[in-house]
């Protein structure tokens, strides 16, 4: 799945929080552009028989659909057949700087998102401008959000698969005896619905997590605060803004005021949402197949707005070509890139929401269960292309959110410390690799 798993994210955290600097230089430092030969891309490959190695941490539910559209792929194109190397992400994004630095990593790959800035300093990936413009992709069959979130240093770096963001989940059958028709759609509303759960006998209808995703779910309350949580040329971090310790302030009121236990576990609250311990859950969409195959009544809408304004965090899977020296590989890479972009509907079967409009609109989601999250699309809100980002926000903010959480520190005072530490890294970035 998208949510790397439990396991898997304590080892994204260690990987990752070892020092943003340090983890940024290992491949060497470009500035982004990519090296390695390139070929005018004119659609399609000529060449003679060619083995593509595929990497992607599609690990979980949303694997055997990858495989599929693998295969398909395989049996449409006679010269090409790409091999599928899965792993957990926290090992995919170890392994990748050193693999191709070494000439031994992945013909074509999938990332996500936040990751695509980072790669693209490091010269681990190249440039697919020629790409878009060839499948005359553009931001008109995107939202706005995901297609600028993939362009660095004024070069795009990703072709956009899919979108998947929080949601909020809920027990229909809770809903029904606590009388509530409506999911909550603002602050007054799921402040009545967890009151009117309580009363019919769910002591602790709604739990937050002081870790993954309560970070998560502090961006999406940043962002509905009207705060950027960073800015966007990567100079600074505004978690101690006023609609940032807001935010917390709002996740540490969930547990002062009863709603939720003290000290959630991570995943603890999907997992007790999953057994009907608990009422509602804030999670990913990624969360959909494992749902259907629980049996759990439960249905699906979007994060209530307790800010001002709809947002909600999102990420995205995109695909990329690392830096190598094959162009033949490169080519039949683009042209298994384009496929699965046309192909993206498919791809919803897996609980993602496709990227591009024309595939949202033609029917791809009619009866989905994320079909409703798909609509609120333009709310969606990514990180910024920020080198490093990932690592700065789980070195500062994930940390901050955990304390503010669990009472530990105020909100005021994780928030700040946290924006200090985050603002100070971003600017060791800056002048290491240079502003966008």
């Amino acid at each position: 799945m998208s949510n790397p798993g439990v396991s898997g994210r304590k080892r994204l955290l260690r990987t990752m929080g070892a020092g943003t600097v340090a983890v940024l230089a290992l491949a060497g430092c470009s500035g982004g552009g990519g090296q390695g030969p390139t070929e005018e891309f004119t659609g399609e490959y000529t060449g003679p028989e060619i083995t593509l190695d595929f990497w992607n941490g599609f690990t979980g539910g949303d694997g055997p659909f990858m495989q599929d559209l693998v295969d398909q792929f395989n049996e449409e194109h006679d010269n090409i057949t790409v091999e599928s190397n899965t792993q957990q992400w926290a090992d995919f994004y170890q392994r990748l700087p050193a693999a191709v630095t070494a000439n031994e990593g992945p013909d074509v790959g999938v990332m996500h998102l936040d990751q695509l800035a980072t790669n693209a300093a490091r010269n681990v990936i190249l440039p697919l401008d020629d790409l878009a413009e060839e499948l005359d992709l553009s931001g008109d069959d995107f939202s706005e959000e995901v297609w600028n979130a993939g362009v660095y240093n004024e070069q795009r770096f990703g072709i956009p698969l899919d979108v998947h963001s929080l949601a909020m989940y809920y027990n229909t059958d809770h809903f029904e005896q606590a009388g509530i028709t409506e999911p909550p759609t603002d602050a007054e509303s799921f402040q009545a619905a967890l009151d009117a759960l309580q009363e019919a006998g769910f002591e602790n209808p709604f739990w937050m997590p002081s870790r993954w995703p309560a970070h998560l779910m502090n961006l999406t309350l940043q962002w509905q605060n009207g705060t950027d949580p960073y800015e966007q040329d990567g100079s600074a971090a505004n978690f101690d803004s006023e609609g940032g310790v807001e935010a917390l302030a709002w996740q540490r009121s969930i547990v002062e005021d009863g709603y939720s236990p003290e000290d959630v576990a991570i995943d603890s609250q999907y997992v007790a949402f999953k057994n009907g311990e608990t009422s509602i859950t804030w999670d990913g969409i990624w969360q959909i197949n494992d749902l259907e195959a629980s049996g759990l009544p439960y249905a699906m809408a979007p994060v209530p707005t307790i800010g001002e304004e709809p947002a909600v965090w999102a990420n995205s899977h995109q695909f990329f070509l690392p830096r190598q020296d094959d162009t033949n590989a490169q080519t039949a890479a683009k042209v298994f890139i384009a496929w699965m972009s046309e192909h993206s509907a498919d791809w919803a079967g897996a609980g993602m929401i496709p990227a591009r409009e024309s595939e949202r609109t033609g029917g791809a989601l009619d009866g989905m269960p994320q079909q409703p999250i798909a609509e609120q699309i333009d709310t969606m809100r990514f990180l910024p292309p920020v080198p490093g980002i990932g690592t700065v926000q789980t070195e500062t903010l994930e940390v901050a959110v955990a304390d503010g959480v669990l009472g530990e520190q105020s909100p005021e005072e994780a928030m700040s410390e946290a924006a200090d530490r985050a603002t100070q890294l971003m600017e060791e970035n800056l002048a290491s690799f240079g502003g966008e």
